[in-house]
């Protein structure tokens, strides 16, 4: 059961990861720092965009519109790091002890 968790750990791990790029992807092309125009990069943020929008989309549904500032990203990253919390002490320990 505790690869389990470590298999969750690791999953929850590359999310993380996947949303910090996605976040950074978006700012980098707000400000028209990447060129969107090249082929590998627009491939680049569709792909992040499609592994992070079922992510966000639901948040979206839940938060007031802050006019052009996206928090979705944020309260990802506190979910996951919850889940991940959650998962390392109480789910741990009940099987453990």
């Amino acid at each position: 059961m505790l690869a389990v968790i470590g298999t969750l750990n690791f999953i929850i791990n590359i999310a993380w990861f996947l949303v910090i790029a996605s976040a950074i992807f978006s700012w980098l092309y707000a400000f028209n720092v990447i060129n969107v125009n090249n082929q590998a990069i627009n491939m680049i943020g569709r792909s992040l965009y499609q592994l992070t929008e079922p992510l966000y989309r639901p948040i979206r549904r839940v938060l007031p519109d802050m006019g052009g500032v996206d928090l979705s990203p944020l309260v990802v990253l506190v979910i996951l790091y919850f889940i991940q919390l959650f998962l390392n002490t109480t789910v741990a320990q009940a099987l453990l002890g």
